[in-house]
Formats: C-alpha cells, structure tokens, sequence
C-alpha cells in the first residue's frame, strides 16, 4: 500500500480557495438574508425546494435529502418554520409514519419577498466578478462535481435520489 497522494501547490490552492470562498460566500448571503428578509439559508433553501415541488409539498425525508440535512435537523428546521406560520406539516395518507412539509401562502410570499433581495447578492458577490466563459467554466465544474458527489452520497448513505442536477433556484 502507497502512502497518501498530497495535493500539489496547485491543487492545495485551488482546494483552499474553494474552502474558504464557499464559506465566505454563504455566510454573506446568510447574514444578507437575515438582514433583509429576516430568514436564515436553511429558510430558503427548505422554501426554495417546496416551492418547486409540485402542490409545493414534499415527503419530509425527500426534503431533508435534497437540502442535505439530517431528518432531525430538518424535523427542527421545520418546527420553526411552522412556528411562523411559513410551513406546515400533514400525515401521509399512505404512511402512517410519514409526513409531509407544505409551503404556506404566507411562505411563499415571504419567499418571493426574500427572492430577488438573495439573487442580487448572488450576482454581486459570484456572477458579476466573472466574465461568460468563466461563469461557462465554473457550472460545468460544479456539475461535474455534484453528479459525482450525488452518486457516492446515494451509494454510501442510501440516500433518497436527488434529481441529478444542480437545482436552478438561487
């Protein structure tokens, strides 16, 4: 057995800036959110995918898959948001033991509220410091990234499928 392959200089620096500008990213975003819309990115992110679902309901474990978060965590993420009025939960008619999460009216104005606040952040702080073929670059990088990462999730945590795709909401 070989030791470990280290990252070259380019790779190291390539790693890092993907590390620290991801979360320099989203914690902008974050804190931009919460200042303007008072919601965090779990908010939108849970809004973001029920309100893309048809009926904008899901089953509450296809929703903790496609938002990467735990069931608990979701469970949790929920109970907040049902404390606010901006999502609910129903019984499965099917499954006793499943549930389902829906955006309320009130969630999806907040969303829509919320929406073209967050959109303008994205584009300020990512989209407006790239030119085309950069921008052309980086979603087929995170394409080829996420479709690789979404088969050695499923694989290994036997994970509900996500669509395969990086969704189109911001």
């Amino acid at each position: 057995m070989s030791g470990p392959r280290w990252l070259n200089t380019s790779e190291m620096r390539a790693w890092r800036g993907l590390m620290g500008m991801s979360r320099l990213l989203f914690e902008q975003l974050g804190r931009e959110l919460g200042k303007e819309a008072g919601l965090s990115m779990a908010d939108y992110e849970v809004m973001v995918q029920l309100s893309e679902a048809e009926g904008r309901r899901l089953r509450m474990s296809d929703l903790a898959a496609m938002s990467l978060l735990s069931k608990s965590r979701l469970s949790h993420q929920v109970a907040r948001m049902e404390a606010t009025g901006w999502v609910r939960r129903e019984s499965c008619p099917s499954d006793r033991r499943g549930a389902f999460a829906v955006l309320t009216d009130e969630g999806f104005a907040v969303l829509a509220d919320a929406a073209p606040g967050h959109v303008e952040g994205v584009r300020h702080h990512l989209f407006d410091l790239l030119d085309p073929d950069e921008i052309e670059q980086l979603g087929a990088i995170t394409t080829k990234l996420y479709q690789h990462l979404n088969t050695v999730v499923e694989r290994d945590c036997a994970a509900p499928k996500r669509d395969g795709a990086v969704s189109e909401a911001v």
